[in-house]
């Protein structure tokens, strides 16, 4: 009988996705900013803001204004989906490294702390759908840092192996290591270089070149 075709388990790389792979601040943070203008209060800063995203939205809020959270939540849903690619883009290259690394034999997944409808409804208005194998938001459970959303996107695809967390923010970072992940920050998004080396990730990088020499094709079954 001959030997069954060499198979290598499913590898997964786990990416955060604002700041990450898109430049989507100035949406969220416009967005965020005009539902305190709805309600006739102070709005905060773009300084102010920028160090709490990554938190779910109603933390966001409830930091500024927790009388109004609520209310703030429901004006920012119905304001950014429909201003949520005013200014979003990918970042320059992710395109062509998705691609790369789709050929080279990886699974991809998105872990987010969007919910999951909304970060589908973005990754498919941003065209890359189709260089994904799975988007995972966050839904009802524990968020980043804790680990659980990154659990769950490895689950969706049954994968075996989960080899990296590439986020933005010391909490992607800490939810990768929590995840037993090796973990890469990128520094083009929210947090800056300093922050980030506080969480000590595997890579620490200005933007998502370095993946590549990581992750080499891998041998076809």
């Amino acid at each position: 009988m001959a030997p069954a075709p060499m198979t290598h388990p499913h590898k997964t790389i786990i990416f955060d996705l604002d700041g990450t792979l898109v430049d989507s601040l100035p949406d969220i943070i416009s967005s965020f900013q005009y539902g305190f203008a709805c309600l006739g209060l102070p709005a905060p800063t773009d300084a102010e803001v920028r160090p709490l995203i990554g938190h779910p939205l109603e933390d966001m809020y409830a930091h500024f204004a927790p009388a109004h959270a609520v209310s703030l939540c429901t004006v920012y849903r119905e304001h950014y989906t429909r201003n949520f690619v005013n200014r979003s883009r990918p970042y320059p290259g992710v395109v062509e490294l998705l691609r790369t690394l789709r050929e080279r034999g990886y699974r991809l997944a998105i872990a987010t702390t969007k919910r999951t409808d909304m970060a589908r409804r973005f990754v498919e208005a941003l065209g890359l759908t189709s260089a994904l194998d799975y988007v995972q938001g966050t839904d009802g459970f524990p968020h980043k840092p804790a680990p659980d959303v990154i659990h769950r996107a490895l689950a969706a695809l049954g994968t075996a192996e989960g080899l990296w967390m590439v986020g933005d923010t010391t909490h992607d970072i800490h939810a990768g290591k929590a995840a037993g992940l090796r973990t890469y920050a990128v520094t083009w998004g929210n947090h800056d270089a300093g922050t980030l080396a506080t969480a000590a990730p595997d890579e620490l990088q200005p933007d998502l070149g370095r993946l590549l020499e990581h992750l080499p094709p891998l041998p076809r079954a």
